[in-house]
């Protein structure tokens, strides 16, 4: 008990309750409903999805639900233990990639312990209750033991199962086969110009396990299917253009400095640091910068590279100085007052730890009526205006908790089902693009709209005389054809 109050141990504590308070997120993805409601849907037909049940307009289509295990596991979780099931177990699941990337870090504690908490703060736009977080964990995992089995060859086959577990969580495993291969790339540039140790078997040895994992691939509901899937949705287009975490970041907006000020330190530390990164490593994070900077989705994926790097120079830069000796853990005996102070810092972290967590799972429901139409759905479901109805893409999966199965939805945040020309179609009506925006309108017999009061659809819609408002309040409009409109013609600009 006297050891776990020594003052490093204290810190890595501190450290690990403060990255799980910083994961605690409230439940504001769009998507988080519809994984809910499919992970429900599997569990009452013991079937895995192969076509859209929860649309009119591609009731259907193939989709292939790369997340279909997480979804089951997060309903079970959700009726068993509610929004604060959810809400600790993806805050665990956060936290514990960035407990593996400190693990990863020289210069531990107090070095590695500050830039980790960096590279966790400049993710946290990217965090949240949803399955991406999996692969955030995994691929954290990956590369701790890529880089321990150097040491340790027999880790490296703890992959392929590992990657045979990730292709049933989330179409991310494509980040790992690239990162395995990325390793084989760079050890073959480590030999070549001499940084590396001259090993043909680590590299047989990596090459055999890309080819395993390769092949592991088609273990899933999908079969080979999954092969290109990760491809296809890396190049939709309407995804690069409506979709906000895949868009590049946005260095004017506060919350991408940290993001900002890590790219740019990793750029002057190796001229101040006599240690040299390997080609290996900036292979690594040359391709890792480039995720980043394309897609801010991917910004945590770049500080799982990034942070032991920079943890790594830093710390070689110090070893020479003081302050290496200020930062270096020890183990004296303690005095009875800095065991006391101590002891009460951790007991302060941890009250804080459940307070915060008591906070946001408290607040979960005021959450929801900011981020979602509650009080819209609610007079959906008491007043059923006639159908079809148009919604938000983003509260697509909102309807579809809510309100499937005896509404179906007009779309939602699979984009992948819907494809580029529907989301077009889409757009052009939501933003009244051009002279064909009533074609989604007309083609679907559209009803019903329920969009944001200040969608430019619901300000066309309401000066129009063909639709009454139903509904309004700060979320969400209801709009409904007037019953002379419907047996009119279609609308026309």
């Amino acid at each position: 008990m006297i050891r776990l109050l020594q003052t490093h141990c204290v810190f890595v504590v501190v450290l690990v309750l403060g990255l799980l308070i910083m994961a605690a997120r409230p439940v504001t993805d769009p998507d988080l409903w519809w994984h809910l409601r499919t992970g429900e849907l599997i569990l009452q037909t013991r079937a895995i999805p192969h076509s859209d049940p929860f649309s009119f307009t591609r009731n259907g289509a193939p989709w292939i639900d790369h997340e279909w295990l997480p979804q089951i596991a997060m309903f079970l979780i959700y009726r068993a233990t509610g929004w604060a099931g959810l809400i600790v177990t993806f805050a665990i699941v956060i936290a514990a990639a960035f407990v593996v990337v400190y693990l990863r870090s020289p210069g531990r504690p107090y070095v590695a312990g500050a830039i980790a908490a960096w590279g966790a703060v400049a993710s946290i736009p990217s965090w949240g209750v949803r399955p991406q977080m999996l692969t955030l964990l995994l691929a954290s995992i990956l590369l701790l033991i890529l880089e321990n089995s150097l040491d340790r060859p027999r880790l490296i086959w703890w992959i392929p199962p590992l990657i045979l577990l990730w292709v049933n969580l989330h179409a991310g495993f494509a980040l790992g086969l690239a990162l395995i291969a990325l390793f084989c790339a760079g050890e073959i540039l480590d030999r070549t110009l001499g940084e590396g140790p001259n090993s043909k078997s680590r590299l047989a040895q990596l090459g055999s396990v890309l080819l395993l994992s390769i092949a592991l691939v088609p273990l899933n509901p999908y079969g080979t299917k999954l092969y290109l899937y990760p491809f296809q949705t890396l190049h939709s287009r309407t995804m690069q253009v409506y979709i906000g975490e895949w868009f590049s970041p946005n260095f004017h907006d506060p919350k991408y400095l940290p993001t900002l000020l890590m790219m740019l330190a990793i750029l002057i530390v190796p001229v101040l640091s006599p240690r040299r990164m390997r080609p290996r490593e900036l292979l690594l994070l040359l391709a890792t910068t480039f995720l980043a900077l394309r897609s801010v989705r991917h910004i945590p994926i770049y500080m799982l590279v990034a942070v032991p790097l920079m943890s790594g120079m830093v710390s070689s830069r110090l070893k020479s100085t003081r302050a290496l000796t200020l930062l270096q853990p020890s183990d004296p005996p303690l005095p009875l007052a800095k065991s006391v102070f101590n002891a009460a810092v951790l007991a302060s972290v941890l009250a804080f730890c459940v307070v915060r967590l008591g906070y946001v799972i408290g607040r979960q429901a005021t959450t929801e009526a900011t981020a979602f139409p509650v009080a819209a759905v609610a007079f959906l479901e008491k007043d059923h205006p006639p159908e079809p109805i148009m919604n938000h893409y983003n509260w697509g999966g909102y309807f579809i908790w809510k309100l499937y199965p005896q509404n179906k939805v007009y779309i939602d945040g699979r984009a992948d089902v819907y494809g580029d020309a529907f989301m077009d179609e889409f757009a052009y009506a939501y933003y009244l693009k051009g002279r064909s925006w009533p074609t989604a309108l007309n083609h679907w017999n559209i009803e019903t709209v329920v969009l944001p009061p200040d969608a430019p659809l619901i300000t066309a819609l309401s000066g129009s005389s063909g639709w009454k408002t139903l509904f309004r309040d700060e979320q969400a409009v209801v709009l409904s054809k007037e019953p002379k409109m419907a047996r009119e013609s279609p609308i026309h600009p």
